[in-house]
């Protein structure tokens, strides 16, 4: 069994600096009280709070800006679509993207996903032909691969990992060969918080001339994002996990491979002309973004790039990571807790279980003490079913929380052992 310091991730520079009270300010959510408690948060890997600068922009963008985008010559459409497009390029700032129209809005990483697997997969990929994703991918990075495969009779493979959660890279370059067509993987583990060595992975995929996808959906909150740097022929993230509204998101793509790509839906905006016996499509971006957009949604993500970029990324990524590792130190202590997935290289996800108590009793018991945690599959059934498990229990921290916060989550996890003895 290992040591409570083998469980703990490597050690982050200290957050110098960071002055989580006043941070918590800014997010209005954290006042309130839920069954007579103070909310405490730790739900951040599937959802985000958003601070006020990010929902006052969306409200302005309501009060007085809405209109529709790029197609009328009036006042407010052009004042909405500057903004719709000042999104664009702070998003482009954000994960260094060579070109704006490299970056395609999307409802969320989700969407993403399934964008490149119509655009690129069901043109490119066919009969004999395999896929590599890794074992702890989200069903978002499975399922599209899944009913690619099905409808080319081509081959999903996976890389797998070990007990701690990470990726076995000799395993994956036995996986790749002639027949390899497209790899997709999770720069890091929603469910088990592992970082995962995606440069690496991209380099050796590239080696074969085969492009990768990288889903950062977790990554992007919590660390620095460089597309030109990891190379990726694609990345992916939603908006609603970084602090801006849902229905919000990104896909990137290099430009060489989006222009030889099919749309992922037709109607309008996504054409240069249409007659009854062709229609020519509209250069990048907008030929994968048919119909009016989440407007409200996407200028909100620019302003929680902006709230991000003010805070400072590096400072907040540094104090979540003091706060995994303060929590990974309270839970070990505790006895009958097992945390699952203790890879060296983390973000703030904790996953654990409570012998003989099932998650779902954790969760409804921790929300009676007004703290919201996750609790189920997290929407990685095999990740489960590696470690042999039905769920776990998740606590995802943000740069709000607090280790107060966190100690309160170790004396309910207590309690909760108490109510099962």
């Amino acid at each position: 069994m290992a040591t409570v310091e083998e469980l703990i991730p490597i050690k982050p520079k200290p957050a110098t600096g960071w002055d989580v009270e006043r941070i918590r300010k800014d997010f209005p959510v954290l006042r309130q009280t839920v069954n007579g408690k103070p909310l405490v948060y730790l739900d951040n890997a599937a959802s985000s709070q958003v601070p006020m600068m990010v929902i006052e922009r969306g409200a302005q963008y309501i009060e007085q800006e809405h209109s529709n985008i790029h197609r009328g010559v009036h006042y407010l459409s052009m004042k909405a679509t500057t903004a719709y497009e000042g999104a664009r390029e702070k998003v482009k700032r954000f994960i260094n993207a060579r070109e704006a129209k490299e970056c395609i809005f999307v409802r969320g990483a989700t969407e993403g996903i399934n964008l490149v697997m119509h655009g690129y997969g069901r043109k490119f990929i066919g009969a004999g032909d395999e896929i590599i994703i890794s074992a702890m991918e989200h069903h978002a990075n499975i399922v599209p691969w899944q009913m690619l495969c099905e409808e080319k009779s081509a081959k999903l493979r996976v890389i797998p990992m070990n007990d701690d959660g990470e990726l076995l890279m000799d395993e994956y370059d036995a996986l790749l060969n002639e027949k390899t067509k497209f790899v997709a993987v999770t720069q890091a583990s929603n469910a088990l918080g592992t970082i995962n060595p995606v440069k690496e992975i991209i380099e050796r995929a590239h080696k074969y001339g085969v492009p990768v996808l990288i889903d950062g959906a977790q990554q992007a909150p919590h660390g620095r994002i460089d597309v030109q740097d990891l190379d990726c022929d694609f990345y992916t993230f939603s908006g609603h996990k970084m602090f801006a509204p849902t229905g919000s998101g990104v896909v990137f793509g290099k430009a060489r491979l989006l222009d030889t790509m099919n749309p992922f839906q037709g109607g309008g905006d996504m054409i240069k002309s249409v007659t009854f016996e062709k229609t020519t499509y509209a250069d990048l971006p907008n030929k994968f973004e048919a119909g009016t957009p989440a407007i409200a949604s996407q200028i909100g993500l620019g302003a929680a790039i902006d709230y991000l970029n003010i805070i400072g990324r590096e400072k907040a990524a540094a104090y979540e990571h003091e706060l995994l590792v303060y929590a990974t130190q309270r839970l070990s202590a505790i006895e009958g807790v097992r945390i699952i997935g203790t890879a060296r290289e983390k973000l703030s996800v904790l996953s654990f279980t409570i012998d003989n108590v099932h998650p779902h009793d954790i969760g409804t018991i921790l929300d009676q003490q007004g703290i919201a945690i996750r609790a189920g599959h997290h929407c990685a059934q095999p990740v489960m079913q590696r470690f042999k498990i039905p769920a776990t229990a998740r606590a995802s921290f943000a740069f709000y929380n607090t280790k107060a916060e966190v100690d309160v989550l170790a004396e309910a996890i207590e309690k909760v052992i108490e109510v099962f003895a």
